[in-house]
């Protein structure tokens, strides 16, 4: 058995010398792949490498060496891009493994620049390794060989760029092209980037720098750093720039009133210093000095009056008279009058002695009765005092337990309410009863007994436990006479319209059309199921108006509908009961309700009396309110009164509070702000601050006052206020500033900030609350509308009309973003006319038709693009 395995052995060494032989005789050095082939047929173990080529890139001119190793192998060589290599070209070398026994035999091949060069085939140059063993052959993995270079120049540089604090930084780097790819690496003034300890830098998205949110330490200079195993190439710099723009510090306090007497300045500044503007950061925007006018009233020195008549002789031999210094009084650091305000004589010609009893003609029993007389009067004097204070205190308990529950939880803290002091005169007391139903009035809640009420008619006179008390009540209502032209009402300041159509009315027939609010406690809301009144209540008329296309009605609302968290329904009164007509997210085919952010408009057929209501569907839920503080000097010159409105966010409820406070004389002291109310049954708070301690003082535990939520939520527009009484501690205090905070507890909150003057001249109302449209109440004929009339009369001809795309008003409707509830054009005479009827009511307050040129225009194209147009045909122009 040895012998023939050995002679096997034997066998194979004389075929591969005769191989090497026929090889050096044909000048290839190349084995046959036939002999490979034969070999590899013997059966056995076959070699494995221990080693195989990998791929090399050559540097410049040095060659590259290729490895390769195997074992059991009595011959290995290489084979190059299909071809062997020569075995002048290999290196070989031979040992002996020890743990194994076997053999090891490494060949290596150098391969140059030249060679890769003069290289021409589909693929990179390539070699494998073959090994031989008296068993067989095996093939090594192809390593591939390629040229290394690195271009100079970037496909793209990085740009410097100026960027604000905590804006991103994006910076773009494409390296030069190379073989291999080059690595890319960020520097920063010459030391490297790193985003390992920086969540805020990303250097991985396609060589690119990101720092998420800029610090002022991030500016400075980038360079972008490109690198292979041939060179490394640096990009352009580029500078970064982070920098701050300006805000404005906190205004300072209002400077003295610039004069002592009459029309002067006040002023207050700010510095642009919160931040300062840092590296080329923009400048704050807007005045750095305010200035206001001021009245500083002048002195007026005292007066004496005449003297009053001499008392009657008194016991003590004398008589008095008085004299007060009162025409005028001093006022405005004025002089007080010189000289006594009192003056006393003698009446008995100096018979009296110095105990005040007469020399003559004086009976001990006389002075006894005068002594008599002033006891029997001081005590009845002061039985009157006491039966007057038992008799007020009876009519205000009286009062309270009649006009039912305050609206401010903490009126029982006086916060709502001045005291008052109980005079001797009769006058002193009605004028303080007067004044104390008054203050008590303005805190009822909105459920008011019929007797009560305070909306009907212009003037009312309402039965109050003191007598009788008149209030002078504002009319919500307009009416005019329209046409077959059509019109439009306004109910002055109340966001409330009714437009008329062109055509609504026959030809040779005229309407007396009239719209009102209803003022009284609304029913249409069902508490039950968490309906509220989201406008006022709405009717228009007359009764049997018979109209050939539908009105257009716009009621302001006061419901966050940005978020679907509403239902909000449209109702009816019919006889007693309000019947619910439709859902604005629901399909009909009566009417038609399009919702903006803060108006509702209404294509309506029917006159009536209409109501929008909102049932909440969620928490979420948020309705707005109108917060508005007014001011005004109470009866006491050092008393003031600050009165905070939270009403719903519509004009109608707002014009109330208006309304109400003109009558006594209230002063607007800051622009109206909105508050969002959410529903999450949680409380309002009124609360004020940063009074001067040591100019003003308020009542104890007054300073916070709270609405409870159902008190806000289901007010249904009606008013609602607290009030603040201060006190100044001396005349000569005339400004008064301090901040109303108003919030919903884990909620929103509004800051009105209370800058005012509280002298005794007469201050002007801040006018911004009333509307534009304060005085017009109703328009007719062309003059009512924004599109002219043979406008409108070509787009509901060119738009009524089928043709090969469909109905083209649908298109116009979805232009104009009229996009549901469309099966109610569809039953309309002309749809063309109700939409734009209802892009009339919908754009009444701004006279810009730009909105509707703009969808005629796009209409337009998209026509030219679909449909072909013969030559005779003229496209449809809209010139306004």
């Amino acid at each position: 058995m040895g012998s023939t395995v050995n002679g096997r052995r034997r066998f194979l060494e004389i075929i591969l010398v005769l191989a090497l032989c026929a090889t050096r005789a044909s000048g290839r050095g190349a084995v046959s792949d036939a002999l490979a082939d034969s070999l590899s047929s013997i059966g056995g173990t076959l070699p494995h490498f221990l080693l195989e080529p990998e791929d090399a890139y050559i540097i410049k001119n040095n060659p590259i060496k290729l490895r390769c190793r195997a074992t059991p192998a009595l011959q290995i060589f290489f084979k190059c891009n299909g071809e062997w290599v020569h075995q002048n070209q290999h290196t070989s070398q031979e040992y002996m493994d020890h743990n194994t026994g076997l053999k090891i035999r490494e060949v290596t091949i150098n391969v140059t620049r030249q060679q890769v060069e003069d290289f021409h085939g589909p693929e990179d140059y390539w070699c494998l390794c073959v090994a031989w063993s008296h068993l067989g052959t095996s093939k090594s993995r192809k390593a591939t060989v390629r040229i290394a270079y690195l271009r100079k120049n970037f496909e793209q540089d990085p740009q410097g760029n100026e960027v604000p604090m905590k804006g991103m930084i994006v910076l773009h780097c494409r390296p030069p092209e190379g073989v291999p790819m080059a690595e890319v690496e960020w520097l920063k003034n010459e030391e490297l980037v790193s985003s390992l300890g920086d969540d805020n830098i990303d250097t991985r998205a396609d060589h690119n720098l990101i720092i998420n949110e800029a610090r002022l330490s991030d500016s400075g200079n980038y360079t972008c750093l490109a690198s292979n195993v041939v060179a490394k190439r640096r990009s352009a710099t580029a500078t970064v720039v982070v920098f701050v723009n300006g805000g404005w510090s906190l205004w300072t306090e209002w400077s003295p009133c610039s004069v002592n007497c009459g029309r002067g300045v006040q002023k207050r500044s700010r510095t642009c210093t919160n931040p300062a503007p840092l590296n080329g950061g923009a400048f704050c925007e807007g005045m750095s000095v305010q200035k206001i006018t001021c009245n500083a009233l002048c002195p007026v020195d005292g007066v004496w009056e005449e003297w009053s008549e001499w008392t009657m002789c008194s016991t003590q031999c004398d008589r008095q008279r008085w004299r007060e210094c009162s025409v005028p009084q001093p006022r405005h650091r004025g002089k007080i009058c010189e000289g006594e305000g009192q003056s006393t004589e003698n009446c008995t010609g100096g018979l009296c002695t110095q105990n005040g009893k007469l020399m003559h003609d004086v009976k001990p029993e006389s002075m006894e009765n005068s002594i008599d007389v002033a006891l029997y009067s001081g005590l009845t004097a002061g039985v009157i005092a006491v039966v007057v204070l038992i008799v007020a205190i009876t009519l205000y308990r009286k009062s309270q337990s009649e006009y039912g529950v305050d609206v401010i939880d903490s009126s029982a803290l006086a916060g709502g309410f001045q005291s008052f002091n109980f005079k001797t005169t009769r006058q002193g007391v009605a004028d303080r009863a007067e004044y104390h139903v008054k203050a008590h009035l303005e805190t009822l809640p909105a459920n008011l007994p019929p007797n009560y009420s305070t909306v009907e008619g212009k003037m009312m006179t309402m039965i109050v436990p003191n007598g009788l008390h008149t209030l002078r009540k504002t009319q919500f209502k307009t009416s005019a006479v329209f046409g077959h032209l059509g019109g439009r009402l306004v109910i002055p300041n109340a966001g409330v319209s009714l437009l008329v159509p062109h055509g609504a009315i026959a030809d040779d027939t005229s309407w007396e059309m009239y719209m009102l609010t209803n003022q009284e406690e609304s029913s249409a809301q069902s508490e039950e199921r968490c309906e509220i009144l989201l406008g006022p209540e709405i009717t228009y008329g007359p009764p049997g108006l018979n109209l050939s296309c539908p009105v257009a009605m716009t009621i302001a609302h006061c419901a966050d509908v940005s978020t679907e968290n509403w239902n909000i329904k449209l109702k009816r009164q019919t006889k007693d009961k309000w019947e619910e007509i439709m859902s604005v997210n629901d399909e009909s085919a009566s009417c038609y309700c399009l919702m903006d952010s803060h108006s509702c408009h209404l294509l309506l057929d029917q006159p009536g009396c209409y109501a929008l209501v909102g049932e909440p569907i969620s928490d979420a839920a948020i309705k707005r309110l109108r917060i508005a503080v007014f001011g005004s000097m109470e009866a006491s010159s050092m008393d003031y009164s600050l009165r905070v409105h939270c009403v719903d966010d519509t004009p109608h409820a707002f014009q109330r509070v208006v309304t109400a406070e003109t009558s006594r004389g209230g002063q607007l002291l800051e622009e109206p702000k909105t508050l969002f109310f959410n529903r999450n049954c949680l409380s309002l708070q009124v609360s004020i601050q940063d009074i001067p301690q040591f100019l003003w003082s308020i009542k104890p535990f007054t300073a916070c006052q709270e609405f409870s939520f159902t008190q806000v939520w289901y007010r249904n527009q009606q008013p609602m206020h607290c009030a603040f009484s201060l006190q100044r501690h001396s005349a000569s205090t005339t400004q008064l500033s301090c901040k109303i905070s108003v919030r919903q507890v884990k909620g929103h909150e509004q800051i009105l900030q209370v800058y005012t003057s509280v002298g005794e001249s007469e201050k002007e109302t801040l006018p911004f609350f009333m509307q534009a449209d304060c005085t017009v109440t109703s328009q007719t004929g062309a003059k009512a509308f924004k599109i002219p009339l043979s406008i409108r009369q070509r787009i509901c001809t060119t738009f009524d009309t089928a043709n090969a795309m469909g109905k083209d008003w649908q298109l116009l409707a979805q232009k104009l973003h009229i996009q549901r509830n469309l099966s109610y054009f569809t039953k309309q005479k002309s749809p063309s006319a109700v939409i734009l009827s209802l892009w009339e009511a919908r754009h009444q307050g701004s006279g810009d038709l730009d909105s509707l040129a703009s969808a005629l225009e796009e209409i337009g194209r998209i026509h030219c693009k679909s449909l072909p147009q013969s030559p005779d045909e003229k496209e449809t122009d809209f010139t306004f």
